[in-house]
């Protein structure tokens, strides 16, 4: 990755709808070679997915898990990334072991989704931060 895939990449985490014409102006190239970059980018693993951040009214949340020493952290992530309420799954480093971003209707919703951390087998600890408000850079 050069100069160049990092602009276009902080542009595409701004709105991952820019128009390439509209990136290929800003970074000062064609509008082939912003398609052919994203296009490596994506190939290469580099650009995961595209998404969205919404502004639902609900109550979003980072909750933290611990799992036990012997636990397959990345089998137990993979599990709780399917559930609904669940936008991004970590695997981190520190006192916690997994960090989930959460999108629930309400804090019962919320409370709901720790409930289920805490009835996982694996899970021995959990920390719960709601997210007042959120700014994209």
């Amino acid at each position: 990755m050069d100069d160049l895939d990092r602009q276009i990449l902080d542009i595409l985490r701004r709105d991952a709808r820019t128009p390439y014409t509209e990136i290929a102006d800003e970074v000062g190239t064609s509008e082939g070679t912003v398609r052919n970059r994203v296009e490596r980018m994506m190939d290469d693993d580099v650009i995961e997915r595209f998404t969205i951040s919404t502004r639902t009214g609900n109550v979003k949340a980072m909750l933290e898990i611990g799992v036990a020493v012997d636990v397959d952290t990345k089998a137990v992530s993979e599990r709780i990334a399917e559930w609904e309420e669940v936008d991004f799954v970590w695997m981190v480093s520190g006192e916690q072991d997994i960090v989930l971003v959460v999108d629930a209707a309400d804090t019962r919703g919320v409370n709901d989704l720790i409930t289920k951390a805490r009835d996982q087998e694996e899970v021995v600890s959990t920390k719960t931060r709601l997210i007042l408000d959120e700014e994209l850079g």
